[in-house]
């Protein structure tokens, strides 16, 4: 299986989870429930006064005949709310992500509960992991934006800013979702986010196949709400696997032995 394929299969793994664990799935939708009524007010006080804010940053505008100003004013209006959604989509997870982080580490350690193996835990205090968790994400839309305003440019380029470019912000989008998520459970595992960022990036095809149908479902009201504890879940065995593939039967290595012979296996470079 493609590494796209792969990416979405861990997202479907991760809603069966849930549905099969019907407490968690519940325990899991209060912190998105929370932010959705946040981001649903803003996003509409976004739509009622795009248009006031294009024509107060378009003045030099306001001579020109019909149909220019209209065109002009009618398509950065458009392109306005698209960037507030876009960004919505990326801070969404990140705030939903911070105000449940309780929640969601539960959710995560008894993903690894269920399936096995080690169970790792921060040791931190709930205040230093909040901290870390909002630091990193502070960084991550720092990206995000910086991303954002070169495709807003580019979205005037003729035939490219209305194919091209939207393609290019879904993509961006998704690995940065997909990083947001990831971090639940490597966060615990102690990985700081350059080393979280190098091992997506070593599997970019993985997180895009994870975090792009996000994006795109994300765009429909409440689905991100409901989607959430299931992705949390899903990533959770993501990053279990990116840090700990399952080796192939036929070439696994004996005991005692690493998987190339000279270079220790995932888990412990990254491990804490």
């Amino acid at each position: 299986m493609s590494d796209l394929g792969a990416g979405f299969g861990y997202l479907m793994k991760g809603q069966r989870w849930v549905a099969r664990h019907g407490r968690w799935f519940g325990f899991g939708l209060l912190p998105g429930l929370v932010t959705l009524v946040v981001y649903a007010g803003a996003l509409i006080g976004l739509g009622y006064g795009a248009d006031d804010l294009v024509g107060w940053a378009t003045p030099f505008a306001d001579d020109w005949s019909s149909p220019w100003q209209g065109l002009l004013r009618t398509g950065l209006t458009a392109l306005v709310f698209v960037f507030g959604l876009f960004l919505a989509v990326i801070t969404f997870t990140a705030v939903t992500l911070l105000v449940g982080q309780p929640f969601y580490e539960s959710l995560s350690e008894e993903v690894d509960r269920s399936e096995g193996g080690e169970v790792p835990e921060s040791g931190l205090p709930l205040w230093r992991e909040l901290w870390i968790s909002a630091r990193d994400s502070v960084r991550i839309l720092l990206r995000v934006a910086l991303y954002g305003i070169i495709l807003f440019a580019c979205g005037f380029i003729p035939v490219v800013g209305q194919t091209v470019v939207p393609a290019i912000g879904f993509c961006v989008s998704g690995f940065f979702l997909a990083e947001e998520l990831t971090a639940v459970a490597l966060q615990r595992r102690g990985m700081v986010l350059k080393d979280r960022l190098v091992l997506l990036r070593g599997r970019r095809m993985l997180a895009l196949g994870f975090g792009v149908p996000l994006v795109l479902a994300f765009l429909i009201p409440f689905v991100a709400v409901f989607l959430m504890p299931g992705a949390v879940a899903g990533a959770t065995l993501l990053a279990r696997d990116l840090l700990d593939p399952d080796p192939d039967p036929e070439t696994e290595p004996s005991p005692g032995t690493t998987d190339s012979g000279d270079v220790p296996p995932a888990p412990r470079t990254w491990s804490a």
